[in-house]
């Protein structure tokens, strides 16, 4: 074997380990949101003597996105698999990082708004 095409051979090779790691990337941000949603709605309420439904919707917006995250997930790995089996790559919209980026600082910005409300 040429020491160009076993060259190719690990480039391609080190380029699917890496979209690999990042769906799993992707996986252990979605189980993140999911713990937390499991904190915030579950735990917190338990713990303030505040009203229960704002850490509520709080928590089933962190899971929400958490599920969301494990929808992308799936998709971006076949979307890169397909990319990489055509020599091509291939880059996340503009809309889908505009809209995890608006709904993750909504659900910060609403934490910090009750976290100072208590």
């Amino acid at each position: 074997m040429s020491e160009d095409r076993r060259t190719e051979e690990d480039a391609s090779r080190r380029t699917h380990f890496a979209a690999e790691r990042t769906y799993l990337a992707w996986w252990r941000t979605g189980l993140t949101c999911v713990a937390v949603a499991l904190a915030v709605g579950g735990l917190l309420p338990e713990l303030t003597d505040s009203t229960r439904w704002p850490w509520l919707a709080l928590g089933v917006g962190f899971a929400v996105i958490g599920v969301a995250i494990f929808a992308l997930a799936v998709t971006r790995e076949r979307e890169i698999r397909r990319a990489l089996a055509e020599g091509r790559g291939v880059s996340m919209s503009t809309r889908t990082t505009m809209l995890l980026g608006v709904a993750g600082g909504l659900l910060a910005v609403c934490t910090i708004v009750l976290i100072l409300a208590e």
